[in-house]
């Protein structure tokens, strides 16, 4: 198994001086990592209709280019949530990225320091609010899942707080947690056979360099931010069990008035794919919005979240600050969402395969990539600006 393993890595690598894009990284990431974990970052709930849809249907959306327009100052250059980024996006909350790379939450929160745009940190990562806070001088997010235990939220929101997290990122669509097909199959949900045991041993044995680097390098492979919570916890295997019976699917709008009263900064609310919920959080106060259906990792079989943007706009635009997350893998996709009217984008698998590819200089690279794409795409369409896009530069 082994040599198969690394034979296929050593295959993928020589086949590519560098990575180009997003599917390179992809490929290099499903060689690196034992399947069960690539399977976690890369699949979707149940047949993975809406995964797929999140990305093909971008390609329904073409340019209308222009020329013989000054473009020397186009630049992708923009704020966030009243926040400077040389980029119009941010690096959304993967949970479990730390099980991508060594340490990979500070990895991916340095690279995005360097590259200029916020890092967004998961309730179930790896590494802790501390531990991220101190290897940046950034203003990273927080991205909080809705818990039944609301004391522990409170410390989680206390912590992020005093670390100088600026803005909290509430993740809403999540009051059960999806059907993954894939984890079922690669005893990521547990539940194995004596002999799916071995097989899972099997493919932890044939990626000996990820064995090494986060295996065994990585430890503390434990859930930073819930170590008081499950003080007895070893392995993520302990710490998830807690986390799957802590989904309130009891949590109403009105819930949003206790987050209120426990966070000080910036409050996003990500998992909006009907407008009249877009409106909710309006009245609730949100200063942003996630056009956001976890990646195809809930319901599948809801619109791809590019399909839904536009009548979400149509509904709260100018009212709040609407980002956007889901099949984007360039620089190209995040300008078409800009001009069906987002103000910016979440970006998250494409820095999970990135940092698994090859940590944080991978996720520098792959930040570099998507503005010179931004900045090329600006200056095609005429424009020196994402401010300037509108819906009349698609055709």
């Amino acid at each position: 198994m082994e040599n198969v393993s690394g034979m296929v890595s050593w295959r993928a690598r020589n086949d590519m001086i560098t990575p180009a894009n997003t599917s390179d990284n992809r490929l290099l990431a499903k060689a690196r990592l034992p399947r069960m974990m690539f399977d976690y970052f890369d699949g979707g709930a149940f047949s993975e209709q809406t995964l797929r849809e999140n990305t093909a249907d971008f390609q329904n959306l073409h340019f209308r280019q222009r020329v013989m327009r000054d473009v020397s100052s186009a630049s992708a250059a923009t704020q966030i949530l009243g926040q400077n980024a040389s980029l119009p996006f941010a690096l959304a909350p993967v949970g479990l990225a730390g099980m991508l790379a060594q340490r990979g939450e500070v990895q991916a929160a340095r690279a995005a320091q360097k590259g200029g745009v916020p890092f967004c940190l998961s309730t179930v990562s790896i590494c802790s609010l501390e531990e991220v806070a101190e290897a940046t001088d950034a203003a990273n997010w927080f991205q909080l899942y809705v818990l039944k235990d609301r004391s522990y939220s409170e410390a989680l929101l206390n912590r992020a707080h005093k670390a100088g997290y600026s803005t909290l990122v509430f993740t809403v669509d999540l009051p059960r947690l999806g059907v993954r097909y894939r984890d079922v199959r690669n005893g990521m949900n547990g539940g194995l056979s004596p002999w799916g045991k071995i097989q899972k041993l099997s493919d932890l044995l044939s990626h000996p360099l990820w064995l090494w680097d986060v295996a065994i390098k990585g430890k503390p492979l434990t859930f930073g931010n819930l170590a008081d919570a499950v003080p007895s916890g070893r392995n993520p295997e302990d710490f998830k069990a807690w986390v799957d019976r802590q989904f309130d699917a009891s949590v109403t709008w009105k819930d949003l008035d206790w987050v209120r009263q426990h966070w000080p900064g910036k409050l996003v609310i990500k998992g909006i794919m009907d407008p009249d919920d877009a409106r909710s959080a309006v009245d609730v106060g949100a200063d942003g919005i996630v056009v956001s259906n976890h990646g195809g990792r809930q319901l599948d079989g809801a619109p791809s979240t590019i399909s839904a943007l536009p009548g979400i706009v149509d509904a709260v635009s100018g009212k709040t600050e609407i980002l956007f997350d889901g099949g984007v893998h360039s620089g190209q996709d995040i300008v078409r969402a800009l001009c069906l009217g987002a103000n910016a984008c979440l970006v998250g698998r494409a820095w999970a395969y990135a940092l698994a590819a090859g940590g944080e200089e991978a996720v520098s690279r792959m930040l570099e990539n998507f503005r010179y794409e931004v900045e090329l795409t600006l200056a095609l369409l005429g424009k020196n600006s994402v401010e300037q896009l509108t819906p009349d530069d698609l055709i």
